[in-house]
């Protein structure tokens, strides 16, 4: 899923898509690792900007929205940060088509994974009071956690849960497609293999970030939630921002999320998606006006105004690089890239640059840092459907500021498009090339139809339907439609954001049905669901 569910670090070049020879890789990986923190560093062969007024591009009231035109973002509001300062904040297009209605400074947007620099800081607060220690085991915290592997039971640590470098594969739709608490979610890790070594590289994994939230209640005494609002919402006075879809839609100036059809290119509203349990990593919505006081502060060593809200030292290391992540950069003017702690380090045109982005069900919004300048920008949007207008509208903000001439980005971003789209077709061709037709399935189709069970991902309920079936995992639901011999296939677009591919039934020894493996997480082998009793009248009541 892209948050789509899974690594959201879109259109900066996937990291599942580049291997590199173990000899050659291990090699980059390092130089790369130890350039990151070079220039993460502080001091570290940086000098202060002279401070100066800076001027926004005088371009950037039509340019911002001509680049939403070309790629259908119904609103995008923005803020530029500079030397403590809002050098800009303004708000472009709709937040609610249907209504006309316009996008502020004060709309809320959901911002994503840019969450999880928050879970970070907040461990980094009770780093602080001796409360945890980074580099302890998990299960000094809580003694319930255990993994599939009993190697990453015993030696996984805080430091390990926020930085993506455990291996363990994402299976974001768990918790996607379910209403389970955080404590259930934490349970179910113990039933979820991965098909990678304990820290043998970098894996986007939001379950384990959500388990950070977790641990901060255990060693709090209150919710994730409970404090992030009073240890960062209210001394920087983000005072809009909230952790639900309910509470923002109490605030009268909320934007409405929208996708984009990818073979029409038509653009629909779509369903507000419910992140409760999964909040550590990706449930706060805000807007520019609070996320420009934020990213302030990150640039501020910890501090607003007087008061000291992190430790300078665990506010760096939420900014130093953990894990190189694979992949190359979409230009040579952006640098090798590493995950910190909910946070994306990286370079461009020379500069060290901190960011991240976030991605849920029509929203998609980008925070971006250039701490060598004092500079931040934040742009949040109500479109998902990779849409690079945040990327582009920032790096046209940075060439600016830098002094450097301006890059044509959009038109980098619209032929990476292009060729990441040939790929696509070409994967589909083949794909149907290998489909046998006039296939039948090995069984009556009502001799499919019952209930499946997985102990980590839960329960599919397959139900005949008019063509094919209709099936339910947890709380989404969605068709199955025949693909060939016992493989049933969801169509395309048939749930949003998640893309479930296919389905393959299962028969044992005596030729009946008795399983389902279903490709639900891309980077691990298939799930596998075991056929169990319907619930009796009783258990249905």
């Amino acid at each position: 899923m892209e948050i789509s569910v899974n690594e959201e670090i879109r259109f900066k070049a996937s990291p599942q898509r580049l291997s590199l020879s173990e000899v050659k890789g291990s090699c980059i990986a390092l130089l790369q690792l130890l350039f990151l923190v070079a220039i993460s560093l502080p001091g570290a062969a940086q000098t202060a900007p002279a401070q100066r007024t800076p001027v926004i591009p005088g371009d950037l009231e039509k340019f911002i929205p001509a680049q939403m035109e070309n790629w259908k973002v119904p609103g995008l509001a923005i803020a530029v940060v500079q030397n403590g300062q809002v050098i800009y904040s303004h708000g472009f297009g709709l937040r609610d088509v249907k209504g006309n209605l316009p996008v502020t400074s004060k709309t809320l947007f959901a911002i994503g994974s840019i969450s999880k620099s928050f879970t970070s800081l907040s461990m980094g607060m009770l780093n602080d009071e001796g409360k945890l220690d980074w580099d302890k085991p998990v299960r000094q915290y809580i003694p319930e956690f255990q993994m599939y592997d009993p190697v990453a039971s015993e030696r996984m640590t805080p430091r390990d849960l926020i930085s993506h470098r455990v291996g363990m594969a994402g299976h974001d739709l768990l918790w996607y497609s379910s209403d389970f608490s955080r404590e259930d979610v934490v349970r179910r890790l113990r039933f979820l293999q991965s098909d990678h070594d304990f820290r043998s590289g970098y894996n986007y994994n939001n379950m384990l970030v959500m388990t950070a939230g977790y641990l901060i209640g255990k060693v709090s005494g209150q919710s994730w939630e409970d404090f992030v609002r009073h240890r960062i919402f209210d001394p920087l006075q983000m005072n809009s921002s909230n952790f639900s879809v309910a509470d923002s839609q109490k605030n009268p100036d909320f934007a409405h999320p929208y996708r984009k059809d990818e073979h029409s290119g038509a653009v629909s509203e779509t369903p507000f998606h419910i992140m409760t349990a999964i909040g550590p990593a990706g449930s706060i919505d805000s807007n520019v006006e609070d996320m420009a006081r934020y990213a302030i502060f990150q640039l501020g060593k910890g501090k607003t105004g007087d008061r000291q809200l992190v430790s300078e030292s665990n506010l760096n290391l939420n900014h130093s690089p953990q894990v190189p992540m694979p992949g190359g950069a979409p230009s040579n003017e952006i640098g090798p890239r590493s995950y910190a702690m909910g946070w994306v380090i990286s370079s461009y045109r020379g500069h060290p640059l901190w960011w991240h982005n976030g991605g849920i069900d029509g929203f998609y919004a980008l925070l971006s840092l250039l701490p060598d300048q004092n500079l931040g920008v934040v742009i949040l949007t109500n479109m998902l459907n990779d849409d690079p207008v945040p990327e582009i509208v920032q790096y046209h903000i940075y060439d600016h500021l830098l002094g450097m001439d301006s890059i044509d980005w959009s038109k980098h971003f619209q032929e990476l498009e292009a060729k990441q789209k040939t790929a696509e077709e070409e994967e589909n061709k083949k794909e149907l090339s290998e489909r046998k037709p006039n296939t039948h399935p090995s069984h009556d189709l009502k001799d499919y139809a019952g209930r499946y069970e997985n102990p980590g991902y839960g329960i599919i309920n397959i139900q005949l339907a008019a063509e094919g079936f209709n099936a339910t995992l947890n709380q989404l639901s969605f068709p199955l439609h025949h693909y060939q011999y016992d493989i049933f296939e969801v169509p395309p677009n048939a749930t949003g954001a998640v893309d479930l591919g296919k389905l393959r039934f299962l028969t044992n020894m005596s030729g009946g049905i008795d399983g389902i493996a279903a490709p639900f997480e891309p980077d691990a082998s298939e799930i596998i669901f075991t056929r169990v009793p319907e619930k009796t009248p009783e258990e249905k009541k």
